[in-house]
């Protein structure tokens, strides 16, 4: 009789979360994951909540549980929205959503090697500002690569990409290019970069657009593909899990959501 009911609850599982492969409930104290990470030598998946909630980051196991919660105790929640890592285990929270377009500083803050914290910690701070011709956007997703962050902004059709230096300190962002995604939908809530710095995912509540065969960062040069979930929620977080792999976490809405999931590129 389990065994049938096991059965059953995975087959649910499957064709309720369509493409996505279902991997845990988020521990009901998170209700508004805006951005997820893995990094160097932890077992954990760090995860943050945007504005509203604490200024804390958080490690869960594979069950979804808070294994980890630290305090950033000079840091402000003023819109955190996503996380990216580098290869020594530092995290790095962008604090940069913008959702009435009046923000003129936004910030980064850095926590150097979550996996050894126990409960606090003070993070480095690095802020910038737009380039003078550039209007306030909001800004969602970012990656860390070759020492620069990748900034994406959120819109329904032309976007436009930064990059801000990995350095403690005050900086002028650097206008990348502007692009624009083929199709409807185009706003992109999350953004990672394979370790091995070959496939970029953009995230969407829907898709994601995975980018390869790129030079530099001419990333829209490259080769871009649209990949849908057959599944719609507001998914907020993306991570690479292997170089073909990634995990996926959606907010809560009402008995629906807030969930890891995995995805095959």
């Amino acid at each position: 009789m389990v065994y049938q009911f096991l059965v059953v609850l995975v087959l649910f599982m499957s064709c309720d979360t369509g493409k996505l492969t279902f991997v845990a409930d988020i521990s009901n104290g998170l209700k508004e994951v805006s951005g997820t990470e893995i990094i160097p030598n932890s077992k954990l998946i760090w995860v943050i909540e945007d504005a509203g909630n604490k200024n804390n980051l958080y490690g869960l196991n594979k069950d979804g549980a808070i294994i980890k919660n630290i305090d950033v105790s000079n840091a402000t929640n003023e819109d955190w929205e996503d996380l990216t890592s580098d290869s020594n285990g530092n995290l790095y929270i962008g604090d940069f959503g913008n959702n009435n377009e009046k923000r003129d500083l936004f910030t980064i803050y850095k926590v150097e090697n979550p996996e050894q914290l126990s409960s606090n910690t003070r993070a480095g701070v690095i802020n910038f500002r737009l380039p003078k011709d550039l209007k306030s956007k909001d800004f969602e997703a970012f990656f860390l690569w070759n020492n620069y962050f990748y900034i994406f902004s959120k819109e329904n059709k032309s976007s436009f990409l930064i990059k801000v230096p990995n350095q403690i300190g005050e900086h002028e962002a650097e206008l990348v290019t502007d692009f624009n995604l083929d199709g409807k939908h185009h706003k992109i809530t999350a953004a990672d970069i394979s370790n091995d710095g070959k496939t970029i995912v953009l995230l969407n509540h829907d898709k994601l657009w995975k980018i390869t065969n790129f030079t530099s960062d001419a990333f829209f040069k490259g080769t871009i593909e649209e990949l849908k979930f057959d599944h719609s929620s507001q998914k907020e977080g993306i991570c690479f899990k292997t170089n073909t792999t990634v995990y996926i976490t959606d907010e809560s809405n009402g008995a629906t959501g807030s969930n890891i999931y995995s995805f095959n590129l």
